[in-house]
């Protein structure tokens, strides 16, 4: 490890979901994804608030399925969190259409 990796602050990805919703697998992918590409990023999956997939990445805001209605997309947050690991900005990510949801 480079003495530039090491001064790296480690990002911290904390993704809120609904259980009630069964949201649990998108976040164990969305989870999976980011460890699988930044090994040093620190997710954390939690269960949360009725209708949330809320992912914030160092404290910072950059999804919320309460505000949008859908979930994001997934390279989006994998960039993010590159960014916050290369200690530059995150921003918002845009959202995936949800496909499989039924209104009755």
């Amino acid at each position: 490890m480079s003495e530039g990796e090491a001064a790296r602050p480690k990002p911290r990805v904390d993704i809120e979901y609904c259980n009630v919703c069964n949201s649990k697998p998108q976040c164990l992918e969305l989870a999976a994804l980011i460890r699988e590409q930044i090994p040093e990023a620190e997710v954390v999956c939690r269960t949360g608030r009725r209708g949330s997939f809320e992912v914030q990445i160092n404290d910072t805001l950059v999804h919320s399925k309460l505000g949008s209605l859908a979930f994001p997309r997934y390279e989006e947050v994998v960039q993010n969190v590159r960014n916050a690991r290369d200690g530059l900005p995150v921003a918002k990510v845009a959202e995936q259409p949800i496909t499989d949801c039924v209104l009755q």
